[in-house]
């Protein structure tokens, strides 16, 4: 969710007001992914290297998540939502945490959709940890070195454990990098570029990103004749077009 500071510069207003309306945006993606049908909706909303901003900044975000988890907790309870977290959430503030912890608790039975919000998140250091925890399995005896695979790796991962395979990333600003998020999930997902602003990014954006997704041939190393369904037989012995092209 990329685009706030630059959004309220663009506009004469402070940093904080960026942020303000970023998190309007995050109520109407959410609440029109929930409406789409979306089984799981990560968010980026804080990464590893966001707390090396200025004291003020990183505080403003601090309560602008905390306000976000009291707020919205009856309407996420109340559409079904689960709330998950991956990343370091342990470094943040108790008063931020202790909201996160409880909704997540209250809302663990939900299915109707996964919500998962990245908090002190990066990629890489997500992928240093689950190579640390192997090396301990690997010390104690639980794991052989030589049976690892890719499968091992995914299940040392916190998104496997709470999240579906990730189909598409959205990412704002036109800004065109992945910037540490999900490096190994996003091995084979759908990127979508959008010039939008966070603060600017509604359900119409995201209608747009998922319209451009449902557009895409995912062959995932295969050919195009692999994952194409077979063609139906025309009405007069000519045969049908698939529908990916």
């Amino acid at each position: 969710m990329d685009g706030n500071g630059r959004w309220a510069r663009a506009r004469g207003l402070p940093r904080e007001e960026g942020h303000e309306r970023g998190a309007d945006s995050v109520r109407t993606v959410v609440r029109a992914a929930r409406k789409a049908g979306i089984e799981a909706l990560t968010l980026f909303a804080f990464s590893s290297q966001n707390w090396d901003r200025p004291p003020e900044e990183v505080f403003h975000l601090m309560e602008l998540l905390r306000r976000y988890l009291v707020q919205e907790r009856d309407e996420i309870l109340g559409n079904g939502i689960r709330l998950v977290t991956v990343g370091d959430s342990e470094r943040l503030p108790p008063h931020v945490r202790a909201p996160l912890v409880d909704l997540m608790a209250a809302s663990a039975d939900n299915r109707d959709m996964v919500l998962c919000l990245a908090l002190s998140y990066g990629g890489r250091e997500m992928l240093t940890k689950a190579v640390r925890e192997m090396c301990r399995a690997a010390i104690a005896g639980r794991l052989d070195p030589a049976e690892i695979s890719v499968e091992t790796v995914e299940s040392y991962l916190d998104s496997s454990r709470l999240l579906p395979p990730l189909d598409l990333l959205v990412r704002t600003s036109g800004e065109h990098r992945i910037s540490n998020f999900f490096l190994w999930e996003t091995a084979y997902a759908e990127l979508h570029f959008t010039e939008k602003m966070w603060p600017e990014f509604g359900r119409e954006d995201l209608m747009a990103a998922l319209h451009d997704f449902a557009g895409r041939e995912r062959r995932f190393g295969h050919t195009s004749e692999q994952v194409r369904p077979p063609a139906a037989s025309g009405g007069n012995g000519g045969s049908g077009e698939s529908g990916l092209d």
